[in-house]
This record gives structure tokens, C-alpha cells and sequence, in this order.
């Protein structure tokens, strides 16, 4: 579904992609891991050109999605995208929210598009939310709500960056269970997180990144029982310190 040939990313001179090289296979779940500033964030943005690269190529679908001339607009409707910060229309209710862009971009019905996001409410426990402003909402709720946002395209991968970092502790379980959910329904799923327990449940595999480059790749329990990467055994030990 994805492939990462030699890319590269500068901020003038700061290197903050360097030489990444990865592959992530139809329905499998990866999570991105690493201290801050370490590339996490800019790699999965690249992945749907949040972010250009200045080097490199990356294929999604088979398409090289930096060559010019791409639709990125077209590019964008097939790639799920959940941001740290929900980023929410305040102004439309929670319905609104969630059939907007099938109407607007796919020429859905509005009929069609409210019945799947109604559908999808109900997934992540908030039909009875539909008329519900953003502002009416928890961070958790929010945070669902973008979710159903973002599958209502029905897009075949979907990619989230930090989805709980920005929540208070007693609400990052429920947006963990939405995503373990689609995991188990063969979701293809790029996660930055640093819920290491998500991470050990649901993950296929965990990349593990430092000074933007990706140290370690592993699956779960190679990761967390036998982290071969001194920077890698490093995270883990400060982290169980905590």
C-alpha cells in the first residue's frame, strides 16, 4: 500500500527526513515511535503531502504521489487523516461534519453520505451526537467524531498523528478503542503514538525513529522484549521508567 524509497526532508538545514526507507503491506497496522523531534510527525505528513519532500519517493497505491502534475486533492480523498488536534468545523454539527466532504468531493448523495455517517457515528458510540456542535463535545468525543469524519470518504488507508496526545488521561481509552476496532476490521493503519500499550496490543509492526531515520523496525514483541538499537533499548528503559 505504501512504499518510502530514500526520502528526504530538509527545514533549511535542519535534515529532518533522512534516507527513510519502509514499505507497509494491505491491512497491516504500523506504529511510529520515537522521542520528540525525531521525524514521526513529518513522516506521516509526507505521506499525503501534508508535507513535500526534497528528495526521494513514495509510492501509495502504487502511485508515485510527488510526481507533478498529481491531483492532490484526488490523493487526499483516498487517505484517511486524523490530527492531534480533532480540527473540526466549529460551525457545523457533528452530522454536517461528517458529510460534508463525501458531498462536496466524491458527489455523493445527501442522503447516501448521512446514512453512512450515521452508520459511522454509531461505530464510534456518538449517533446520539449527530446535532451536537464541536464545542458541545469532550476531547474524546471530538476526537471519535473526526474519525467517522475521516471514514466517510471510505478510504482505503488511514493515517493518524498523535490522535490522543492532545486529551485529558481518562479519555485517550476510548479513541484507543475506536482504532483497535478498525485495526481488527483489516484497516490499513499508519500510527504515530506514544501510547506503548496500543502500540504492543495492536501493531504489526513498530518503527522506531530517531534524528529522522528509522533505527528500528520490529514487530511488537521483538521491539519491546529485544530492542536491538542502543537509541531504541534507550527509549524504552526511559520510558518504563516513568
Amino acid at each position: 500500500m505504501i512504499v518510502l524509497d530514500k526520502v528526504n526532508k530538509w527545514y533549511g538545514d535542519y535534515h529532518a527526513l533522512v534516507d527513510v526507507s519502509e514499505r507497509v503491506e494491505k491491512n497491516e497496522v504500523v506504529v511510529v515511535c520515537g522521542p520528540s523531534g525525531s521525524g514521526k510527525s513529518t513522516l506521516i505528513r509526507t505521506l499525503n503531502r501534508l508535507e513535500e519532500i526534497d528528495g526521494g519517493r513514495i509510492e501509495v497505491g502504487g502511485r508515485d504521489i510527488h510526481a507533478r502534475g498529481l491531483d492532490v486533492n484526488s490523493l487526499r480523498a483516498g487517505i484517511g487523516f486524523v490530527f492531534q488536534h480533532f480540527n473540526l468545523f466549529p460551525h457545523l454539527t457533528v452530522l454536517e461534519n461528517c458529510t460534508l466532504a463525501p458531498v462536496q468531493l466524491k458527489r455523493a448523495s445527501l442522503k447516501e453520505a448521512r446514512e453512512l455517517a450515521l452508520q459511522l457515528l454509531e461505530q464510534v458510540g456518538l449517533a446520539h451526537k449527530r446535532d451536537a456542535y464541536p464545542s458541545e463535545l469532550s476531547g474524546g468525543q471530538q476526537q471519535r467524531v473526526a474519525i467517522a469524519r475521516a471514514l466517510a470518504m471510505r478510504p482505503p488507508i488511514m493515517l493518524f498523528d498523535e490522535p490522543t496526545s492532545a486529551l485529558d488521561p481518562e479519555m485517550v481509552g476510548e479513541v484507543l478503542q475506536v482504532m483497535r476496532s478498525l485495526a481488527k476490521q483489516g484497516m490499513t493503519m499508519v500510527c504515530v503514538t506514544h501510547e506503548m500499550g496500543f502500540a504492543r496490543e495492536v501493531a504489526d509492526r513498530v518503527w522506531f525513529m530517531s534524528e529522522g531515520k528509522i533505527l528500528e523496525q520490529a514487530s511488537p514483541d521483538e521491539f519491546f522484549n529485544n530492542p536491538q538499537h542502543p537509541r531504541a533499548q534507550q527509549f524504552l528503559a526511559d520510558r518504563s521508567g516513568r
